[in-house]
């Protein structure tokens, strides 16, 4: 078995594989539309994919009034670049950080929380 895609729920699947092009670099697919946009794939690893759902409600982490529901990680060189670049993006800061000499939690623009974690 092998991981293909992982799917966001969204309210504008194209504003958010945007961002998340913008933040991971990976190339969008060419048959994105409002309704599911994705990016990556291929040889270099799973889809990211951005699914258009009515009445999409953002996590409200670290609360669980609206769970967190699922979460990525990313490997960056830099925590603290690597925070200001995406900031600067359009991701959220939480001021609740479990660990921010370890990793970050930050918020892409539609709520869902990923992590920045050091390495090379």
């Amino acid at each position: 078995m092998k991981l293909t895609a992982i799917t966001l729920d969204c309210a504008d699947p194209l504003a958010l594989a945007a961002f998340h092009q913008q933040a991971t670099g990976l190339a969008p697919h060419p048959e994105s539309n409002p309704e599911f946009a994705a990016l990556g794939g291929g040889e270099d690893g799973p889809v990211l994919g951005f699914q258009r759902v009515d009445d999409h409600r953002p996590s409200s982490w670290p609360d669980q009034g609206v769970p967190q529901q699922l979460h990525c990680c990313f490997r960056v060189a830099d925590l603290d670049e690597a925070e200001a670049r995406l900031v600067e993006l359009g991701a959220g800061r939480p001021e609740y950080q479990p660990n921010a000499s370890r990793w970050r939690v930050l918020t892409d623009p539609a709520g869902h929380p990923f992590c920045i974690v050091p390495g090379g």
